[in-house]
């Protein structure tokens, strides 16, 4: 039998992140994940790291507050995968008034210290190219910064530091039974492997209240809330994003997204009790129409269903406050508890822009309980690939250096390596490419991410640990596949 000082379940943003913290703390951590990382969840998100500027008006002004703090922690540590976004706010006066609007932003502006965002302005929006592609009736508007990123390459990241720092990661091992015992926990792995653990932390996202009920243990009430998505061809030409407000007093983000699309969401849809699954989640024909009229009330150019080219929904398990789906608390609450026996963690709701605090909060909360704090470390670390050198930050500068020191390989190719495996991308760039795969996509890449990052398929390599998906047609999707059967 194994022994481990921390066995994490669940291999999304949260789970990822907390076996990350644990064994850089000197931790003996081992993580499970039943599917693949960031499968479900951390795949499906707006890929924004924001202060959620919504959530002023429903004063969650500690919420704001943090998540605020962390998008700058955040850009620091993988540049490569998280950027600056600048968005822009079209006035509606019958929505929300502009002195309501200057408050809220000069409040997103100073609840946290910015050194790397600019601040927000008011924005003259005809004869711009942002107006440009706005319905005519938007003359005026407003701009502040957030961020973008990648999100399911932000989860993989977080694994491989994890596995760096001497975290055990397991990917398509279901955790099929947990024993707590007085000072243990007794583990059982799909296959049957056994392992004895002081501690047990529950970062199973979606499926968190039902693991604890599976092994006989109390659970927290979860809200379970699908977000959907709709990724249509590029609506506006320029790098910034737009936020709109809607009648119903949500809001939907236009961003764009993998140079030739646009990317429009999301939705609030609760999931009935005797609902499908959490993992079989769907966008629905009523999502695809809301997406569509709400963008279409603001954009110049029309979105209609029929141009959807793909689309995408995630479960997102939030805290059951009561209240509608759109204003229940996006914020996280860990629950630590030794009273029971051995050391328990489970991780109900939260946001991506706050999973790295949340880690860090989980990980001393661990800590007490099993009677040895150590001292956080994740703020000023960086993320695999995330060390620029002198070009800090700058991510556009780093790819123009790669891009003359691999003059002979395609420019866009350099780029794309640049901006998911940051420093990383020069030893790929380096090594011999192997066969052309799919257009920009070689064996060495394949090699590597079956080797280092843990893809078993087309669809992990295709649809996580990038967006090739959207770019290949369906015979270059089964060449990818066909070099997957190869490898079997």
């Amino acid at each position: 039998m194994d022994d481990f000082d921390v066995v994490v379940v669940g291999g999304g943003i949260n789970g990822t992140g907390l076996a990350r913290d644990l064994a850089g703390r000197g931790w003996r951590v081992l993580l499970a994940e039943a599917q693949d990382l960031a499968q479900h969840t951390s795949s499906s998100s707006t890929k924004l790291i924001h202060g959620g500027l919504r959530y002023l008006e429903t004063y969650e002004f500690s919420l704001v507050a943090k998540a605020l703090q962390e998008r700058e922690v955040l850009l620091r540590s993988a540049p490569h995968i998280i950027r600056p976004l600048r968005f822009v706010l079209p006035h509606a006066p019958h929505l929300r008034p502009a002195w309501m609007i200057r408050i809220g932003l000069f409040l997103y502006d100073h609840l946290a210290r910015r050194e790397l965002l600019p601040g927000s302005q008011g924005l003259k929006l005809s004869g711009t190219v942002y107006g440009a592609a706005l319905r005519p009736e938007f003359t005026r508007g407003f701009v502040y910064s957030d961020g973008w990123v990648d999100d399911a390459r932000c989860v993989v990241l977080n694994a491989l530091d994890a596995r760096r720092l001497g975290a055990e990661v397991l990917t398509r091992c279901t955790v099929t039974e947990a024993r707590r015992g007085a000072s243990d926990w007794h583990v059982t792995l799909e296959g049957g492997r056994q392992l004895r653990s002081r501690a047990l932390v529950n970062a199973a996202g979606p499926w968190a209240e039902s693991f604890l009920r599976g092994q006989g243990l109390p659970a927290h009430g979860m809200r379970l809330v699908k977000g959907s998505h709709i990724i249509v061809p590029q609506r506006f030409a320029h790098d910034h994003a737009y936020i709109f407000q809607n009648p119903d007093g949500r809001i939907i983000f236009a961003i764009p997204y993998e140079g030739r699309f646009t990317l429009i969401g999301t939705t609030d849809v609760e999931l009935p009790d005797d609902g499908p699954p959490p993992d079989r989640a769907e966008i629905s024909v009523n999502e695809v129409d809301y997406l569509c009229e709400q963008a279409s009330r603001y954009l110049a150019h029309p979105v209609r269903p029929a141009d959807v080219v793909w689309s995408y929904a995630g479960v997102r398990p939030l805290l059951d406050e009561g209240g509608s789906a759109s204003s229940v608390t996006r914020d996280y609450l860990l629950e630590a508890d030794a009273a029971g026996g051995a050391a328990l963690l489970n991780v109900w709701g939260g946001k991506l822009t706050t999973y790295r605090k949340l880690a860090e909060d989980g990980a001393s909360q661990l800590g007490a309980l099993l009677g040895d704090a150590r001292r956080p470390w994740t703020h000023d670390a960086k993320l695999p690939g995330g060390d620029l050198g002198s070009h800090g930050v700058d991510i556009d500068g780093f790819i123009a250096m790669l891009q003359a020191r691999h003059a002979d390989r395609p420019p866009a190719l350099v780029a794309r390596l640049a901006r998911a495996y940051g420093s990383r991308a020069e030893a790929l760039l380096a090594a011999d490419t192997g066969a052309e795969v799919a257009p920009g996509l070689f064996e060495v890449e394949l090699h590597h991410l079956v080797e280092q990052e843990w893809a078993c398929s087309a669809e992990d390599v295709l649809w996580r640990r990038s967006k090739l998906g959207l770019h290949f047609t369906a015979a270059q999707h089964e060449a990818v596949a066909a070099w997957f059967r190869t490898q079997a």
